[in-house]
C-alpha cells in the first residue's frame, strides 16, 4: 500500500467516530507546526527521500505523507505524492506566497501565524497576502439589471428596448 494511502485510509477514515479521528488530526497538528517551524528557516531548498526527510524533521512516516500531502500545492515543481515510497526522492522548494495563501485558505491559524515567517513577510504584506486569499475565494454577483435601468452596453437606452428585447 502506497504511503498516501496509508495516510488518508487511517485519517480520513469514514467508519471511524470522531473520537478515534481526533487524537490523529491532534497528533498531525502538533507536528506540522514544528515541522514548519524547522522548515521556513531554511535557506537552501531541501531534498532527500522521505525517510531521509522524517529523520530530518523528526517526524514519523505516516505524519510526513499528510504534511507532504498538504504542502505539495505550494510547492514549484510537486512531488509524485501518489506513488510516493519511503525511498522516493522528494524536493520542498516551495512558492512562499503560495504556501502561505494556501495556509490562510486551509484556515490554519497556527501556521500562517508563525514568527518564522516574519523573515519573508512584513505585516503589512502578510495582510496584503491574507485579505487577498480571502478575496479569491468570495463570490460577487454583478448587480442586478431591471427593464427600465438604462442599458448597461451603453446605448443610453432602457434596457428592455436595447439587450433585454432578446433576454
Amino acid at each position: 500500500m502506497k504511503l498516501l494511502d496509508v495516510w488518508r485510509s487511517k485519517a480520513y477514515d469514514e467508519r471511524a467516530d470522531k473520537s478515534q479521528l481526533q487524537p490523529i488530526w491532534n497528533t498531525y497538528f502538533a507536528k506540522e507546526k514544528e515541522f514548519y517551524q524547522k522548515l521556513l528557516p531554511e535557506k537552501e531548498v531541501v531534498k532527500g527521500t522521505v525517510t531521509e526527510l522524517c529523520e530530518k524533521y523528526g517526524v514519523d512516516t505516516f505524519y510526513m505523507t499528510g504534511i507532504l500531502d498538504g504542502i505539495n500545492d505550494s510547492l514549484v515543481t510537486p512531488n509524485p505524492i501518489e506513488e510516493m515510497e519511503e525511498d522516493t526522492m522528494i524536493s520542498l522548494e516551495y512558492d512562499k506566497e503560495l504556501l502561505y495563501k494556501n495556509m490562510v485558505a486551509a484556515g490554519a491559524d497556527w501556521l500562517y501565524n508563525l514568527k518564522e515567517w516574519d523573515e519573508y513577510f512584513t505585516e503589512e504584506e502578510k495582510k496584503a497576502l491574507y485579505k487577498e486569499q480571502k478575496a479569491s475565494t468570495t463570490i460577487k454577483k454583478d448587480a442586478k439589471v431591471y427593464p427600465n435601468d438604462p442599458c448597461p452596453c451603453g446605448s443610453g437606452k432602457k434596457y428592455k428596448k436595447c439587450c433585454g428585447k432578446n433576454a
